[in-house]
């Protein structure tokens, strides 16, 4: 890239973070009635532009097709009527919520009279960065107005006219409610470099989200001079224990894996217990092929195969790579284990500290893997695929958050916010 073109590409990047600034008191400002009114005129604005969306989409799609982009890739990216309902719902669930901004976490009152109260308050400018996934354009406006902040959206070249198209009509849904659609915007310029100078600038960007790849996520960490909310892979376990109950492990296993299998919450590693494996993987591996998983598997789970009658090649040797990797495809790696310490273990070298979970009738068992195992969620009978802010009840989120630093797990509206120290005195004066 020649300096002139580098020039004019990082002034067209400040000039709309400039814009975003200009209207952050505003925002922080609004009433949450104002909000929730904004949040619907944005969602009746997606229904009436629906044709519009859907076409841009199905352009993106044809390109993303005919530079040979996976499946996966192409089910994150593609859109209809029915993902862009759901998009409504999810704009009115947020317009139901609490709203955080405002809300007094604490309050005390010191021997020397002054009142100390503890305030949530908006995070300012959020630069989103993401990849070919339209919704988060979505989720991520609509999280960010409800908390009082504004949202600069930076999504992938897949994307590029879907995002447009939704960025279009949300800012239209803001001018409806005389709200500053400044508060929303898009950085559409494809470069790379433009990421870049989103996320070095201080004093413009309060904080950076990166949502998608570990390539992405890692790129944003490394290069970011604003703080950054780091959402990280997914390569999720779901441990099956020597007292789990057969129905359920069968259910929590199909489900993690193969409800929706490109999505960072869906499991990749299945570890059983000796114990369990006997009368119950057999079974399992039949289903998990039946419904097209792909079983990458240690010495013990290649014999299991053998004697549910599958053919010795179906199931390959797992590698060292696929006990660590988020396949984000239908396919599973399987490890026979000795105990729930051995998955632990397991757990601790290889997760990712996303989603975590243990089917097993044991108390004992499930606390020790509920308080010994590190991740954003752990889970005890029930699937990897819940951790979603949606399904948490936050209407949508904004990542899911790996770190241990500010928020934790799916992010909603109050981990959008910041808190400020709000004192009240009657002439107090420190001696």
């Amino acid at each position: 890239m020649t300096v002139g073109i580098q020039t004019d590409l990082k002034q067209d990047v400040l000039n709309q973070l400039r814009r975003a600034r200009a209207v952050v008191g505003s925002l922080s400002q609004l009433s949450t009635d104002q909000k929730n009114l904004a949040l619907q005129h944005m969602s009746d604005a997606l229904w009436s532009s629906r044709e519009r969306i859907l076409a841009a989409n199905q352009a993106d799609v044809a390109d993303a097709l005919a530079a040979g982009q996976s499946d996966t890739r192409i089910d994150r990216l593609k859109l209809d009527e029915t993902r862009i309902q759901s998009m409504m719902t999810g704009l009115m669930q947020i317009s139901k919520l609490p709203d955080p901004v405002g809300e007094r976490i604490d309050s005390t009152t010191l021997p020397n009279g002054l009142n100390v109260e503890k305030v949530r308050v908006p995070l300012g400018v959020i630069a989103i960065v993401y990849e070919s996934r339209p919704n988060v354009t979505v989720d991520a406006a609509a999280l960010a107005l409800k908390s009082g902040n504004v949202a600069v959206l930076r999504g992938g070249k897949e994307a590029r006219k879907s995002n447009q198209a939704l960025v279009d009509a949300l800012r239209d849904g803001l001018r409806r409610s005389n709200v500053p659609e400044d508060a929303i915007q898009l950085i559409q310029r494809e470069e790379r470099e433009a990421v870049d100078f989103l996320i070095q600038a201080t004093g413009l960007v309060d904080v950076a989200i990166p949502r998608g790849g570990s390539g992405l996520i890692q790129r944003v960490v490394e290069q970011a001079r604003v703080p950054v909310i780091e959402t990280g892979v997914g390569n999720c376990h779901v441990y099956v224990d020597a007292r789990a109950d057969a129905t359920k492990a069968t259910h929590i296993v199909l489900n993690a894996k193969t409800q929706r299998p490109s999505v960072c919450n869906a499991a990749e590693t299945l570890l059983v217990h000796q114990g369990m494996a006997e009368s119950w993987l057999p079974h399992m591996l039949v289903e998990l092929q039946q419904m097209g998983v792909e079983i990458r598997g240690c010495e013990q789970t290649r014999l299991y195969a053998l004697k549910a009658g599958l053919d010795e090649s179906s199931v390959q040797p797992a590698t060292e790579e696929d006990w660590a990797t988020e396949f984000l495809a239908p396919i599973l790696a399987v490890k026979v284990v000795a105990n729930v310490d051995e998955a632990i273990d397991h757990i601790h070298r290889y997760g990712t500290l996303h989603s975590e979970a243990i089917v097993t009738e044991d108390a004992v068992v499930a606390e020790q893997f509920l308080s010994q195992v590190d991740a954003a969620v752990v889970y005890h009978n029930a699937s990897t695929r819940f951790t979603d802010g949606f399904e948490f009840g936050f209407g949508a989120e904004i990542g899911i958050s790996t770190q241990k630093i500010h928020a934790r797990g799916p992010m909603g509206l109050r981990e959008l916010t910041s808190y400020k120290y709000i004192v009240r005195g009657n002439g107090q004066v420190r001696e």
